[in-house]
């Protein structure tokens, strides 16, 4: 009886009302949730009160209440515009070439054949690598103009040597960002393949599909979810990309590959500019929203016309 009105009492207090219930009802769950909550949530909201302060570490006697002035300062910053352009390309650049060289990586190494096991450990092995070390490599040991990988096979057809970091600085990095991501990319979608029935390829190939029918009219719709759920989780990693362009290209040349997170990690060491980095940062969390919105609603739409 005492149990049974437990919660009933502690339902009606009224600070908790039904979310104290809940707790009591769960009490194996809301202490892990509550841990969520507060791990993920309290520095967003942290950042959210910073935004509204005018607040430079060079000058903390200046701090004061600015509501949405900082806002309104990076709309007119011309530097912040640029970098979400920035952000966008790199984003979806890298995550559409992402699906599709990790969608071709899975149909590989999907089939059984010997070795298969080795093959899938090299292809995973770049995502696994430290971000900053893959970058340092890519910077001095792929795309270097004196040492580069690419460079050396340039120069056995007799063309000059190119700096491909200065000369392309925004496809480098997609190169490097679509190195690291395609196995991400490629794990999720090999899942899927391994839940595709082997009977409904077999019963294509028996009506005449060929190997681009097959992958069209069968695993394409059938990976419909697999694409989208790495579209959403590729979009919300890549878009706060920093370590690649860091190690990579320093921003440079200029502002060319300066993007959102690049631009607030300037303000607020460079800069000290807490609020006005808050406020970016509060932009930057609703631009993704949007930018993962989108790309999924594109790919449904591009899935669609397969069904």
């Amino acid at each position: 009886m005492t149990s049974e009105a437990n919660p009933a009492l502690f339902g009606r207090i009224p600070i908790l009302g039904r979310f104290g219930l809940w707790i009591w009802r769960n009490p194996l769950i809301a202490p892990a949730l509550l841990v969520v909550i507060v791990v993920t949530q309290a520095p967003f909201i942290l950042t959210v009160i910073y935004s509204l302060f005018r607040w430079n570490l060079q000058r903390p006697e200046n701090t004061a209440f600015n509501a949405f002035g900082n806002y309104v300062d990076i709309v007119r910053d011309t530097r912040f515009l640029d970098s979400i352009v920035t952000s966008l390309t790199f984003t979806v650049g890298a995550v559409l070439l992402s699906l599709l060289v990790g969608l071709i990586y899975a149909l590989l190494v999907h089939d059984r054949f010997f070795g298969r096991g080795i093959v899938r450990t090299l292809l995973i092995t770049p995502f696994l690598i430290m971000p900053i070390i893959g970058a340092l490599a890519w910077k001095y040991t792929v795309l270097s103009p004196i040492f580069g990988v690419v460079n050396w096979i340039v120069r056995q057809f007799g063309a000059a040597p190119i700096d491909w970091i200065g000369m392309y600085p925004v496809a480098s990095v997609v190169a490097v960002l679509v190195w690291r991501w395609a196995p991400f990319m490629m794990i999720i979608i090999l899942a899927g393949l391994q839940a595709l029935d082997d009977d409904q390829r077999e019963a294509a190939r028996m009506d005449g599909a060929g190997p681009l029918g097959e992958i069209r009219f069968v695993v394409l719709p059938h990976l419909k979810k697999y694409l989208q759920l790495s579209a959403l989780l590729g979009s919300i990693f890549i878009v706060n990309e920093f370590d690649v362009i860091f190690m990579l290209t320093q921003g440079g040349p200029g502002t060319a590959t300066t993007n959102v997170p690049f631009l607030i990690y300037q303000s607020v060491f460079y800069s000290f500019d807490i609020g006005h980095a808050a406020a970016m940062a509060v932009v930057t969390v609703l631009g993704t929203i949007i930018i993962v919105t989108y790309l999924l609603k594109l790919l449904g739409s591009l899935m669609g016309d397969l069904d």
